[in-house]
């Protein structure tokens, strides 16, 4: 018999911060920088802990070059040759332990992250991403990975729930992404039904990681510093952005020009235009779960990287953290019906 789960469950829209009292004197005093020690690898991290997702149009060398001088992180797309990525490592080796290499499941990628990994050795970070963390085939990999690079630091997912964070890191995994459908150009909540509200996500697998040592990667569904901002809040280690750093110079893609107005196509990587590009097309026996848009050219990334760390900076400040580890401890969400006052929300922003 079905069963429904009466509790409340809640996503970024639903709640704001409490501000309480703080003797930070000005933004500018924030410490943004982690320290984590990862529980399987023992590697250590060093960094702002904002990542780019690991899509074809965020995730690129270029994005990596741009987010590693701000210490910011950059999962690399898996569909870079190695022969691409000796190069990007030639030119950037300070840059290397602010990126990571991807591998899905598919037949080739475990051959493919072995490449790389033997190519570039100072990359210490895998990204193993599939739709369907829940997969016992799934866990089976993560452990095959573990086996196969015992030193390197593993993220894994992505799933909503804290058993599966828990069954993940005893496989192998450090780190577990959390989200399942809430990115802007994901619609696998459309094609099936199956999600979970982010910021509840995080609060209850956050708890579930940290138990046993491991740590979170909040994946999906900010759409303004002030989302980043409560990712972290409710207990993420990471949080990932995609749609918030599509759309610029670094972006995958090409400038299209379409009635005097520059814009770029984004697409999510389960969509048809990614399957048609990598896959040959829609397989008969499954359906697209992810849109392409047009969305306006956004220039030079390093503008909206600031943005970002702008807004979680006075996050901190409203909230009396002088770091950004503080965060957590300090947040008190309440919930709201309303965010935004939305009168002039068509309005352009004076530059």
């Amino acid at each position: 018999m079905p069963r429904i789960d009466t509790d409340i469950k809640l996503d970024f829209k639903d709640v704001l911060f409490r501000p309480k009292r703080s003797t930070i004197r000005s933004r500018a005093d924030v410490k943004l920088h982690r320290e984590y020690e990862f529980r399987n690898s023992k590697q250590t991290y060093d960094g702002i802990p904002v990542m780019a997702s690991n899509m074809d149009t965020v995730g690129t060398f270029e994005m990596a070059k741009v987010l590693g001088k701000q210490d910011l992180f950059t999962v690399i797309h898996k569909h870079y040759s190695v022969d691409a990525w000796k190069q990007f490592a030639s030119e950037n080796k300070s840059l290397l332990k602010h990126v990571a290499a991807s591998a899905g499941m598919a037949r080739g990628d475990l051959d493919m992250l072995r490449g790389i990994l033997s190519a570039v050795p100072e990359v210490k970070f895998i990204c193993l991403d599939v739709a369907n963390g829940y997969s016992e085939h799934f866990v089976e990999f993560v452990k095959e990975v573990r086996a196969a690079f015992p030193s390197h630091t593993i993220m894994a997912g992505n799933v909503v729930t804290g058993e599966m964070v828990e069954e993940l890191l005893l496989a192998g995994a450090d780190i577990i992404k959390v989200g399942i459908g809430p990115g802007s150009v994901c619609t696998t909540r459309k094609k099936t039904g199956v999600g979970y509200p982010q910021l509840s996500a995080v609060i209850e697998c956050s708890d579930a990681a940290h138990g046993l040592g491991g740590h979170i990667i909040s994946d999906g569904g900010c759409t303004c510093p002030g989302d980043v901002a409560k990712a972290f809040g409710a207990g993420a280690d990471f949080v990932m952005v995609g749609g918030m750093l599509a759309g610029h110079d670094e972006s995958g893609g090409e400038v299209i020009e379409r009635n005097g107005k520059k814009l770029k196509l984004f697409y999510g990587m389960a969509s048809a235009t990614a399957m048609k590009m990598y896959a040959g097309g829609v397989a008969e026996y499954r359906a697209s779960e992810g849109k392409s848009v047009e969305i306006p050219y956004r220039g030079p990334v390093y503008n909206t990287a600031q943005d970002i760390l702008g807004g979680l900076r006075s996050t901190c400040t409203y909230v009396g953290a002088l770091k950004l580890k503080e965060l957590s401890k300090r947040t008190t969400f309440i919930r709201v019906t309303q965010q935004l006052n939305e009168v002039f929300s068509g309005s352009a922003e004076p530059r």
